[in-house]
């Protein structure tokens, strides 16, 4: 188990059962503790996120870890057509999109290979069972020249700033989390950020999945950022 703090981290089957089971109990309030907890910047990060997509209008993009489709609204607005895949099954009871949504796992998503011309995943991969998998299955699912653009958390890069992150995210989030939804959800939540490794690990992992044009991008001085990528030609 990975441990952080002298709390131990679930892996596995176990981390699967966690996850869904924290999110079903949190979906009833999760926007409004997102938007309070960043200040309503989660509205501009996923502006952000979808823009620096690229791709046309009419384009069948995918969202993982979907929630309750703020994602999938953010992409009706651009123009394309979403489609909104999540682990729990209360977030999708709890969704507000006309976008189609299925209960799925990431790693193993009901689509045929080369279908989508882009994906969008927000503040997941720290939840996410493996990395590796799941670029590969990035990879599988979207067609060549397609896009990827995943936003997650993240430390700023300044020793003060960082400093001042950590106390809010490691000890504000968890009270302000617990008052408004479940206390237990928004204590592993900060935890959570141990599951990730270090940024240039990450990026090389998905160039070796089968990505060019890998990027990462700081939002908000550092608190978060976005990874964005496009699916490699095949030359064979």
């Amino acid at each position: 188990m990975k441990e952080i703090d002298g709390q131990q981290l679930p892996q596995g089957d176990e981390k699967v059962r966690a996850v869904r089971s924290m999110f079903d109990a949190i979906a009833p309030r999760y926007d409004l503790v997102n938007r309070v907890m960043t200040f309503r910047m989660d509205v501009r990060w996923r502006t952000r996120t979808v823009r620096e997509l690229g791709l046309p209008d009419g384009s069948l993009v995918a969202d993982l870890a979907c929630g309750t489709g703020d994602f999938c609204r953010e992409l009706q607005k651009h123009g394309h057509r979403p489609i909104g895949f999540d682990l729990s099954y209360g977030m999708l009871a709890a969704a507000r999109t006309s976008a189609p949504l299925a209960e799925a796992d990431a790693l193993a998503l009901p689509v045929p290979d080369g279908s989508l011309d882009g994906i969008t995943c927000g503040f997941a991969l720290r939840n996410l069972v493996e990395l590796d998998g799941f670029f590969t299955e990035l990879a599988r699912t979207v067609r060549p020249g397609g896009r990827i653009a995943l936003l997650e958390v993240a430390e700023p890069p300044n020793r003060f700033l960082r400093w001042g992150h950590s106390i809010y995210f490691g000890s504000v989030v968890p009270k302000v989390g617990g008052l408004l939804s479940d206390p237990s959800a928004y204590q592993y939540l900060p935890k959570s950020v141990a599951y990730l490794p270090e940024p240039g690990v990450m990026l090389q992992r998905l160039a070796d999945a089968g990505f060019v044009q890998v990027e990462r991008q700081l939002l908000s001085v550092g608190i978060s950022q976005l990874i964005t990528a496009t699916r490699r030609s095949d030359t064979k």
